[in-house]
């Protein structure tokens, strides 16, 4: 699959060891193992220029800082275009890139936007891109979706979107995520699957022994009544 190279992807993912310690979880980091490498075999899959930088290639004291830099790097190889997109999205499909090359060669922007209010994806040309002002956005909070929405507007962008996705960000993430699995490859599924057993073992675990605790705790009958005359 061919595509002209003034596009690129920017894979903005951390290794599963830094992804373990912000979204602790049980197995949590072969699971963000395999979300990497499933990403990432999406991408090659569209015969697209891709960049994926983690945090011993991040550059900055905020994610806002990093991920802004990220892409002004990017830029500054040449390209005049950027998709970007993270590794905690196993909905994220091939196609979903693809239709975000094709509106951005058709002149637009593109954004995909996350349940929880924030994106999943991201498509600019640099004319679009001014880093201080995406720096300033409010990152990994529920209400950047509709402020970089409204940034772009401001840069006479005709933004495209794309399918409303899920992401992990929590163990309850991956409890709503296991029940699609229509949207989900196989690979990731059993990870997930993996996640949430381990996961409700360890909440029935510590249930029965919170329970134990309590029950062994002697009864706190009140102090006595004083009489007074």
């Amino acid at each position: 699959m061919k595509h002209s190279h003034n596009t690129a992807i920017l894979v903005f993912a951390n290794s599963a060891q830094t992804e373990l310690s912000r979204k602790p979880m049980p197995k949590g980091e072969l699971l963000f193992t395999g979300l990497t490498q499933d990403t990432l075999k999406k991408v090659q899959a569209t015969g697209i220029p891709y960049f994926h930088i983690s945090e011993t290639q991040q550059k900055g004291t905020s994610f806002g800082a990093r991920f802004t830099n990220a892409i002004q790097e990017v830029f500054e190889s040449g390209f005049e275009n950027i998709i970007t997109i993270g590794n905690d999205t196993p909905q994220l499909k091939t196609a979903h890139i693809l239709k975000a090359h094709a509106a951005i060669q058709a002149g637009k922007t593109v954004l995909g936007p996350s349940l929880d209010g924030g994106f999943y994806l991201m498509g600019i040309h640099k004319s679009n891109f001014d880093r201080d002002s995406f720096k300033n956005l409010p990152w990994q909070r529920f209400n950047l979706f509709q402020r970089i929405s409204a940034l772009l507007v401001q840069t006479d962008s005709t933004v495209h979107q794309l399918p409303i996705l899920n992401d992990i960000d929590s163990f309850y993430d991956v409890k709503r995520l296991a029940s699609f699995r229509k949207s989900i490859s196989s690979t990731v599924l059993r990870l997930l699957a993996l996640v949430l057993r381990l996961g409700q073992e360890f909440q029935t675990i510590l249930i029965s022994f919170l329970s134990a605790v309590l029950l062994q705790r002697p009864h706190n009958k009140g102090s006595p009544l004083l009489l007074h005359s």
